[in-house]
């Protein structure tokens, strides 16, 4: 029997809008509603709820009820520091009055963390970066991505705060784009309680292999949280998980097996015109299978294998363990 937790953003469960259909892919639900959905999985046991709260106003109390109703529990709260009042930057605004707007909506998402007695605070400043050449001073750009984490950190040193790194979108070129950069602003920061938060979807469409990226991050201590997705590498398209890269997302899995790394695995997934419940219950299912995979690897081959550099050995080790599996 499996101990292995499943989560999701609370995102998830949402309607969905974009440029060309404004009106949405759906009537909008409630943050109560988005809950009850995410317990109709069955397999899920933690969210990602963001905040302020979407679908309107609820209070602490009837999210608890929710929550408790659906046997789910809060891994992180992810502060919204890249709507429109963040249009030029959270922690990289111009105007400091902003910046402190920015700071104020972390520490409130950090005392709604205590409230739940979830893990973390996850930052995505997907508006701190910039467009265009010339824009920005990168100098100063960078030491307010830094300077800005750190500081709430130092104001919260009880908590974790991880860090989701992304290329670019919204801003064509965001601050923290890749996991090295990421980690390289960890280490100025000087803090202990920030980390990185791996999204699959986002280190492919960095460019990345995210089994290389997880690596690097917990070589240096800092991977805290991870998501998974799949998308076509053009884009961070947030499909299901393995529905593209089953095979590289089984590596992602086998480099955190051999290194002992246990958490929450984690969907962000955004199923525009799918039925959300049955996305989650297909991600699992695939999921599921590579942990069965992974109990039928034979780790010693597979490290003879790669001692070997040998890619067509590997390969069949790893592709008889998962193609069996499922």
């Amino acid at each position: 029997m499996s101990n292995q937790r499943y989560g999701a953003g609370i995102w998830h469960f949402a309607t969905y809008v974009d440029r060309y259909a404004t009106d949405g892919y759906g009537a909008p639900r409630s943050l109560i509603e988005m809950i009850d959905l995410a317990g109709e999985v069955g397999d899920l046991s933690v969210v990602d709820i963001n905040y302020p709260f979407p679908g309107g106003e609820t209070s602490l109390e009837a999210i608890g009820t929710a929550l408790e109703r659906n046997k789910l529990s809060v891994i992180g709260i992810t502060p919204e520091i890249y709507t429109r009042q963040f249009a030029k930057g959270a922690f990289t605004n111009p105007d400091a009055g902003v910046r402190r707007l920015a700071n104020e909506m972390c520490n409130d998402a950090a005392n709604i963390v205590r409230h739940f007695g979830a893990d973390y605070v996850k930052l995505w400043p997907g508006q701190d970066g910039w467009d265009y050449p010339f824009q920005v001073d990168h100098r100063k750009l960078w030491q307010m991505s830094v300077e800005g984490i750190a500081e709430l950190a130092t104001q919260n040193p009880d908590l974790k705060f991880v860090i989701e790194y992304k290329p670019r979108e919204p801003r064509n070129h965001m601050s923290y784009d890749s996991v090295a950069r990421t980690l390289l602003g960890i280490e100025k920061m000087g803090v202990p309680n920030v980390g990185i938060l791996l999204d699959f979807g986002h280190s492919l469409y960095g460019g990345e292999s995210p089994a290389d990226a997880a690596q690097l991050a917990i070589d240096h201590g800092r991977l805290f949280g991870m998501d998974v997705n799949d998308n076509l590498r053009g884009w961070d398209d947030d499909m299901i998980a393995g529905s593209v890269h089953p095979i590289e997302l089984f590596e992602f899995f086998y480099t955190l097996r051999k290194n002992n790394w246990e958490g929450v695995w984690q969907l962000d997934q955004f199923p525009f015109r799918e039925d959300s419940v049955e996305a989650a219950k297909s991600a699992i299912g695939f999921l599921k299978a590579i942990e069965r995979a992974l109990d039928k690897l034979d780790f010693e081959a597979m490290q003879a294998a790669q001692d070997r550099q040998d890619a067509v050995g590997a390969l069949k080790l790893a592709r008889e363990a998962l193609f069996s599996s499922y």
